[in-house]
């Protein structure tokens, strides 16, 4: 089983209550993850401006063997922000449930289609891997998920995240939702789980064994509300389970740098 772990704790990770990262701790905690081995670190939101933006030039300009990625939301002002901080992969954010779409943005799936072909060709034409989260994908209509899944596929994006945004999955939907996916469309998933009901890890393992290859995890699960994937608990998990050793070889290690990062984040 192929597992590659995209860590997004100076991102999601810093949305919990209290924690306040400066720049200094945002590219040490970056240095650590790459010498995990982290797959990809989402180094945080560039159209922040300001020491966000700042840090991730930073942190993108170490060389890492990790792949650096921006977050950002449909539009081409956040877009040129992250081309300006010269991230590996910029990953554009586009709506996809009902109350999403129709409640909070008062708009409807044309416009969501056709925006987000608008953002990815321009990215892509910019030279940027891109990848696109499905935010609030648990609430969305699956046949709609595939929809915009194809169109992605057809204008060159290799990867999708498949967002929990509310926290509300439980595996047996998980595994339906993104199984049905990838029978419909070759594109890689990326699964994305929220821990409101303590259940971030199972479900995880859930979107692994529909055929999902990339898992979101944040550093001791911190995250907005109740946290997202803990990369330990996590790694652990899945080495016993599956026997996957990539981020288990040196245990010992993994906890005394989570450690430092714990007084990082303070």
């Amino acid at each position: 089983m192929s597992i590659k772990i995209v860590d997004t704790t100076l991102r999601d990770g810093e949305q919990k209550a209290g924690i306040a990262l400066g720049t200094k701790e945002k590219v040490e905690i970056a240095k650590i993850l790459n010498d995990i081995g982290i797959f990809q670190i989402e180094a945080g939101i560039a159209a922040m401006g300001g020491d966000e933006k700042e840090s991730i030039k930073e942190i993108a300009a170490l060389g890492l063997e990790s792949k650096i990625s921006s977050w950002n939301r449909m539009n081409i002002k956040d877009i040129n922000e992250s081309m300006e901080c010269s991230v590996d992969i910029i990953h554009i954010s586009a709506p996809v449930s009902d109350i999403q779409i129709e409640e909070k943005l008062k708009k409807n799936k044309s416009w969501v289609l056709e925006n987000i072909k608008k953002c990815v060709k321009y990215t892509l034409d910019k030279g940027y891997e891109v990848t696109v989260g499905l935010e609030d994908a648990s609430r969305a209509d699956v046949n709609f998920l595939i929809e915009i899944c194809k169109l992605l596929y057809d204008i060159g994006v290799k990867r999708v995240r498949y967002a929990d945004t509310v926290g509300i999955l439980y595996p047996r939907r998980v595994f339906y939702q993104i199984n049905k996916i990838r029978e419909a469309v070759p594109i890689e998933i990326e699964m994305h789980a929220h821990n409101d009901f303590g259940m971030a890890i199972i479900n995880s393992l859930g979107a692994l064994k529909a055929g999902a290859e990339y898992v979101d995890c944040t550093v001791t699960g911190i995250g907005e509300r109740a946290g997202n994937c803990d990369f330990l608990e996590f790694s652990e998990t899945i080495y016993k389970l599956y026997g996957e050793k990539t981020y288990l070889n040196k245990f010992s290690e993994l906890k005394k740098k989570e450690s430092i990062i714990k007084k990082l984040i303070g």
